[in-house]
């Protein structure tokens, strides 16, 4: 094979799993199951084994993942439509502590020991299994967690302290360049925006490393001088 053919098929595998990848959903990142790490691994096997296999061509490289791939979304699409379906393919969640007790039986039905278990604890900052009150299992593998009253951190309502609305941050500048379509989200121009970096001692764009703005906190600006008189300081 050679460097030309080579390429190709590797461009084209990239933006074929990207598709794919992007078409299956966020899911299939950010709660990856026993199912979904098994298809990603056998997806990229399909490819490597298809660029490097000289009687495989594009038109069969592009037909295997596509294929892999229409599998997968079917199996999503059965596992939405069915709760017992959904539970074989993805699994379902197991309480592990119950009452502030431990269930070996729980443990032994997913292979877990008393050691993974704790490390999954400490992953959630808890060091002693007498403050959990409630331990899930997630399909997963990772550990969701209540902790027992005396151990919870107080929350805004507990403490009485009055509740003022927050809303989502949004970034105008970035690296000295104005993000015009959020600008134009919060309903402002961009002669709004040079005016009140000027208040903050900002003439130049090019300054301005980020600049964010939140209803409640108004403008907050970080220049590039910051960075270069805080590497001063340091070497100082």
């Amino acid at each position: 094979m050679g460097f030309g053919q080579l390429s190709i098929e590797l461009i084209v595998g990239f933006f074929s799993l990207l598709l794919v990848t992007r078409f299956l959903g966020k899911t299939q990142i950010t709660q990856l199951t026993a199912f979904d790490f098994i298809s990603a691994l056998i997806m990229g096997e399909l490819l490597g084994n298809a660029i490097y296999d000289d009687d495989t061509g594009i038109v069969k490289l592009i037909y295997a993942i596509a294929l892999w791939g229409l599998l997968i979304f079917t199996v999503q699409i059965i596992g939405q439509k069915s709760i017992s379906l959904r539970n074989l393919f993805e699994g379902k969640p197991s309480l592990v502590i119950q009452k502030g007790i431990i269930d070996p039986q729980a443990l032994k039905k997913n292979r877990t020991n008393i050691n993974e278990l704790l490390t999954l604890l400490r992953d959630k900052n808890v060091f002693s299994v007498r403050e959990v009150e409630y331990a899930v299992l997630e399909p997963n593998g990772s550990l969701s967690i209540l902790r027992k009253p005396e151990f919870d951190t107080p929350t805004v309502k507990d403490l009485n302290i009055p509740l003022n609305s927050k809303s989502l941050p949004k970034l105008l500048v970035s690296d000295g360049k104005i993000l015009n379509p959020v600008l134009q989200s919060i309903g402002k121009n961009e002669s709004w925006l040079m005016t009140k970096l000027k208040q903050q001692g900002y003439d130049n764009l090019e300054n301005i490393f980020f600049a964010e703005w939140r209803e409640e906190d108004g403008l907050h600006v970080i220049g590039h001088d910051q960075f270069d008189s805080s590497f001063d300081v340091n070497r100082g």
